[in-house]
């Protein structure tokens, strides 16, 4: 035997005699079973772990008997004796539940509905989870599943009778949480349950337990989101009859609580009740209760919310209940406060109030319950009324200012929070308010904002040195929205604000958010306050700013950079040339400036929006200081080449060097223009149009400014990568490549010769010839020709760009395909002509030959009259003694393009000489019979020539107008109307009475009730644009038009007449075009007057819209998008009634032989619908309605309508993002 052996054996035999003794047995059983139960244990966690990623895995498929296996094996580890075997069984059951049949899902529900009624506590909650998990997996109700349905209704059973089991709470409440979630999911396919449901939860609302109370009022909400009206009406009755009834005061404050919660999921239907409920609530107001209170001030804001039109009548009952409890606390008294405190110290001032606040707080203090839901209601009127806003800022606007003293500080926020929404209701109202007429009536919104500034400032002023940081913040805020709503108000005011900024800034314990605030809060008036207001406060912002920039958290140095760049701004303002800005001295700070922002600007491994603010904020101190920094200039500017290369960095950088290039203390930037100008060449070929459009400004900026400095290599590389960018796919691109082109045309004309014949011209003579040349694009062009031609470059001289740009017409080679190319063309050879007039008499002459040749075609005779017309504008042609009789023979052409460019030629050439040709046009308008031609003619006068130039004519004008009003043929009459508006501006003193008296009555609003159709619809016309350019003209008379507008749009059947045309039968509605101009005018309301409209009754006309011919259902889809986001809760009161003709018109079937633009329509109306849908998904709350989401499962299951809905989902989203990114 071996050592080791023997010594194994010799320990074997001490271990046998150990064994012997009975206590150490023991302990070893003992062990062994424990053993035994860890290794089983462990066993069944990690088999049930197994099984969980098992079901997880979408590859798995379970044939019948591993189906019965698996859901018995988990429903027994269910009822395992250890916690986290159960926790894991129950998380099997959500995968499960989508992996077996319908009857297995049965099996399970069953279990777990048995097993929550068992004696076991925590069996009963395992079992609760497990029917939650089981619940959240169903499929959801739009997808029509019979699973969802049949598994709801067999658990709909089980929980009525648990619920109604009084005695045992906890299966109660678990029941309740199971009801409410159902309900929520899966209340549609209930309805046949419904009653029993109710049935069910009335009584718990009595019940003794408050949190059982509760979760009932939870069911019940989601209950009224689906349930039919006599579930509903038989809800509302007896919560009426009960509050009537007012037993007891707990079960009062339940039903008060019920009603709110009704009203919050269902405003839509608690609405025609409301005027016997809200005389209740106002009554139990007055009861010496504060919970009671609390809940009824609760339920009034959830009616302001959710039934705006029925709640109207007791908007002002609401708000003075409101301002009463606002300042409702009996157990503290702020009327011994003296006015004087701002002088006090501001610790001791924390400290008194500290001692206050501990001195009269009382746990059973609920007082401030009620006027946190003052506060929050009062918020929701301000939010929901904005017809109303001159009557909150005489009433609600002082009330919340004077309680920003609140102690309680979650209080204080909500009074905050509630002047926040007050201020952004006033924002919209800015642009009427901006409308230079409209500031004439009286006491507006922002006027009367603007006299309440030093009552909102004296109470901010103590608030901003309050230890609180929320309180701080919301100060900060509030700020920050005013400001924006009335920029400068606050220039008085500087002097008392920016102390407390400071404090907040330089506040050990302030917060990351507080500061981030407090810079965005400064930024921000500066931004909107002229720079001298600041001069005195420089010295004491300058270092907490800097210490900011400074800062470990990136936000804050992010913000605070902001801040800087405004900063330099206001110490240096480059713009203003007042005495104030140029006393004041900079050089104290700018090292202090410079300093924070290098250290920034050289780090490398910071955020990126730290990168991108650090290198704005150098770019504006070199823009604005430069000057003072010539040592460390050529340093920085070479950091500025390195973000260059970069990526992440170039955009911004890009925009920081042409901030520089552009200032007017000219900034030596030679240094690295050598290396710069090459790298912004290849950024003209990179795919990010932002880079391409900043590149092109600042390579213009450097050429205007630096012109000594860019080399023609440089020039060359820029040429090189223009073509591509000269294209009709991006004019704004073009325009800038344009821009660049001209100014590089005076700084070094030499670079031009080799445009000739190559890429650039091919791509501007395309784009000229482009029917989408226009606009801002279409003047850079001009420019650029005359900036060309100007150069005598060889080869691109007056008659070589002459040809090129005419060529192609005279060729006949092909005719141009579109008018507008003749017109661009026509305006280049105009604005060359204006660059050379040596050049022009002789060229006027060949067009005028090409007019007469009786061998030109359409097309040459087209370009020559456009070309004589755009000439003829800038230069007299009076010498061209053939000219009017050549135009005037031009009208008898065959072509109408030709006789219109005719017409537009006359017009044209009397403005550039008015007593050579207007008189002859006047007199060829009394004689000839081409009337309607010399009226354009005289448009073209009108509207072009100086007003000074035609005042002499405007009375032999107007008489030979009047005489063509009443012309038989509308077109004439059209212009003539043209003609008198465009005149009347001219001299409106005189000239608008006239107009006003020829209307029959002399006044325009009765031409609305015209007998005439067409005088009617031109009325509404007139109304429209009204609507939409002043609309501070037509505020005061909504109430009497409205009824008017809203009486065009119904259909009339007596104007409904058929036509037989062959063997067809055409129906003609001569009402469409008046309901098409009545329906447009709602649409501009939308946008010009939402508060003076009564939503709900707009909506019914736009209801009858979506039911009406093709191009009125457009407009309706269009202002249905337009309102969802403007007044999303009106519309979802209406949504049931919405929804129906948006399924009519996305199921509607074309028939089968009809022609290929009615197929067309029908796809149109389909997509436009569809985007009136998406418009009402964002509302929340929207897809709970059964009607949406029963069409919401249509839409799911038709291939074509989930493409369509699929596709228009994406273009929004994608909208979204790009808005994003661009702004």
């Amino acid at each position: 035997m071996t050592p080791n052996s023997t010594k194994t054996s010799a320990l074997s035999e001490a271990d046998v005699v150990l064994m012997t003794r009975p206590s150490v047995r023991l302990i070893t059983a003992h062990f062994d079973s424990l053993y035994s139960f860890v290794c089983l244990l462990f066993s069944r966690f990690m088999a049930t772990n197994d099984l969980m990623t098992e079901l997880q895995k979408d590859s798995i498929k379970l044939d019948d008997d591993s189906e019965r296996k698996v859901v018995r094996m988990i429903l027994k580890l269910l009822e395992d004796k250890n916690g986290e075997v159960q926790n894991l069984a129950v998380k099997c059951l959500g995968p499960l539940v989508s992996k077996v049949k319908e009857y297995q899902v049965e099996t399970i529900v069953d279990t777990l509905c048995t097993n929550m009624l068992s004696d076991k506590e925590q069996l009963r909650d395992i079992s609760s989870i497990g029917l939650k998990t089981v619940i959240g997996e169903l499929p959801p109700a739009s997808s029509g599943s019979a699973l969802a349905a049949s598994v709801c209704k067999k658990i709909t059973g089980r929980l009525t009778s648990a619920i109604a089991k009084q005695e045992d709470v906890s299966v109660q409440l678990e029941a309740l949480d199971i009801m409410a979630d159902m309900l929520c999911r899966y209340g549609g396919l209930l309805v046949n349950f419904h009653p029993s449901i109710l049935s069910c939860l009335l009584p718990q609302l009595t019940s003794p337990r408050l949190a059982v109370r509760k979760r009932t009022i939870m069911a019940l909400g989601h209950l009224v989101m689906s349930c039919g009206n006599l579930v509903f009406i038989d809800l509302i009755e007896h919560l009426l009859a009960e509050l009537g009834r007012n037993d007891n005061m707990s079960t009062t404050r339940t039903y008060i609580q019920c009603t709110a919660a009704i009203s919050r999921q269902a405003g839509h239907r608690i609405g025609e009740y409301l005027e016997k409920i809200i005389p209740l609530v106002v009554k139990f107001c007055n009861v010496d209760d504060d919970e009671l209170r609390e809940y009824c001030i609760q339920a009034f804001e959830s009616f302001v919310r959710r039934c705006p039109k029925e709640v109207y009548p007791h908007v002002p009952t609401v708000i003075s209940i409101c301002l009463r409890y606002l300042t409702y606390d009996p157990n503290y008294n702020f009327d011994d406060e003296d006015e004087d405190d701002n002088a006090m110290d501001a610790e001791q001032n924390d400290e008194d109030y500290q001692g206050s606040d501990d001195e009269y707080s009382d746990d059973d203090d609920m007082s401030w319950k009620v006027r946190r839901a003052a506060a929050k209601c009062l918020d929701a009127v301000v939010s929901t009324r904005h017809e109303m806003l001159p009557e909150f800022y005489r009433t609600v606007s002082p009330a919340l200012v004077c309680r920003f003293k609140e102690r309680e500080e979650n209080v204080k926020a909500d009074v905050f929070h509630a002047y926040l929404s007050l201020l952004k209701q006033t924002r919209p109202a800015q642009s009427w308010l901006a409308d230079p007429d409209a500031m004439e009536q009286g006491d507006t919104p922002l006027t009367m904002l603007q006299s309440q500034v030093p009552m909102i400032v004296k109470a901010l002023h103590k608030q901003l040195k309050e230890k609180s940081v929320k309180t701080r913040q919301c100060c900060f805020n509030m700020l920050t929205e005013l400001v924006n709503v009335l920029p400068g108000a606050l220039t008085q005011h500087i002097p008392v604000l920016i102390p407390g900024i400071i404090f907040s800034l330089n506040d050990k314990s302030s917060s990351s958010n507080l500061k981030i605030d407090a810079l965005a809060c400064l930024h921000v008036i500066m931004v909107t306050h002229p720079a001298h207001a600041f001069h005195a406060h420089v010295p004491a912002l300058v270092p907490p700013v800097v210490s900011c920039v400074g800062d470990p958290f990136y936000k804050i140095t992010s913000e605070a950079l902001l801040v800087t760049q405004q900063l330099v701004k206001v110490i240096r303002p480059l713009d203003s040339q007042s005495e104030a800005s140029d006393s004041f001295d900079p050089s104290p700070y700018i090292n202090d400036l410079f300093t924070c922002t290098i250290k920034r600007l050289k780090a490398a491994d910071i955020d990126q929006e730290v990168k991108e603010r650090a290198i704005s904020c150098m770019g504006q101190i070199i823009c604005n200081l430069g000057d003072h920094l010539p040592a460390e200039l050529p340093g920085t500017l070479l950091i500025f080449l390195e973000r260059l290369k970069n990526e992440i960095t170039r955009l911004t950088t890009v925009k920081a060097l042409t901030l520089i290039a552009g200032s007017p203390l000219k900034i030596d930037l030679r240094p690295v223009l050598p290396d710069a100008v090459p790298i912004l060449a290849s950024f003209l070929r990179k795919n990010q149009r932002a880079l391409k459009l900043c590149t092109l400004a600042a390579l213009d900026i450097l050429l205007r400014n630096y012109s000594s400095a860019v080399t023609p290599v440089m020039v060359d590389a820029v040429l090189a990568e223009l073509p591509p960018l000269i294209s009709e796919s991006d004019m704004h691109v073009s325009q800038m490549a344009l821009s660049f082109l001209s100014t590089l045309a005076v700084t070094h004309p030499s670079s031009l010769g080799q445009l000739s014949g190559g890429n650039i011209l091919q791509q501007l003579i395309a784009l000229v010839r482009s029917p989408l040349l226009q606009g801002g694009a279409l003047s850079a062009m001009l420019d650029f020709y005359q900036a060309l031609v100007a150069t005598d470059t060889p080869g691109l001289g007056y008659m070589d760009l002459l040809r090129m740009l005419t060529g192609p017409v005279y060729s006949q080679s092909a005719a141009l395909p579109h008018k507008q190319a003749y017109c661009s063309i026509a305006k280049c050879v105009a604005a060359l002509t204006r660059a050379c007039p040596t050049e022009g008499p002789a060229v006027v002459g060949q067009f005028i030959q090409d007019v007469k040749n009786s061998r030109s075609t359409d097309s040459i005779r087209l370009l020559a009259l456009l070309s004589l017309g755009e000439v003829g504008h800038h230069v007299d042609l009076s010498g061209q003694p053939e000219l009017k009789t050549v135009i005037l023979d031009a009208f008898s052409s065959s072509s109408e393009e030709v006789k219109s460019a005719a017409s537009y030629a006359l017009g044209s050439i009397a403005v550039g000489n008015l007593p050579e040709y207007l008189p002859f046009v006047l007199q060829e308008i009394s004689s000839s019979k081409r009337q309607y031609l010399l009226l354009h003619s005289l448009k073209e006068i009108i509207s072009s020539a100086s007003v000074s130039g035609l005042k002499p004519y405007v009375e032999s004008v107007w008489s030979l107008l009047l005489k063509h009003c009443e012309c038989q043929e509308e077109g004439t009459r059209n212009v003539v109307a043209e003609c008198l508006g465009k005149l009347t501006l001219i001299d409106p003193e005189t000239l608008l009475p006239r107009l006003k008296g020829y209307l029959l009555s002399g006044d325009f609003l009765k031409t609305l009730e015209d007998p005439d159709l067409n005088v009617r619809r031109v009325a509404l016309v007139t109304f429209n644009s009204a609507a939409h350019n002043k609309p501070s003209l037509i505020r005061e008379l909504l109430d009497s038009v409205l009824p008017q507008l809203y009486n065009e749009t119904k259909v009339r059947k007596e104007l409904i007449r058929e036509v037989e045309m062959g063997p067809f039968k055409h129906t003609v509605d001569d009402g469409l075009d008046l309901r098409k101009a009545a329906f447009e005018c709602m649409y501009t309301l939308l946008d010009s007057c939402l508060d003076r409209l009564d939503i709900f009754t707009f909506l019914n006309h736009v209801e009858d819209g979506l039911k009406d011919h093709y191009d009125i259902k457009m407009l309706t889809f269009l202002m249905l998008a337009r309102l969802s986001s403007l007044c999303p809760s009106a519309v979802l009161q209406r949504l049931d009634r919405l929804v129906e003709p948006l399924r009519a018109t996305c199921t509607t079937k074309v028939k089968a032989n009809s022609v290929k633009q009615e197929f067309e329509k029908q796809d149109e109306l389909k997509r436009s619908a569809m985007r009136a849908v998406v418009a009402l998904l964002t509302i929340p709350e929207a897809e709970k309605s059964p009607l949406m989401s029963e069409f919401q499962s249509q839409i799911s299951s038709n291939q074509e309508l989930a493409a369509i809905f699929d596709s228009i989902q994406r273009d929004s989203s994608s909208a979204n993002m790009e808005s994003m990114d661009t702004s």
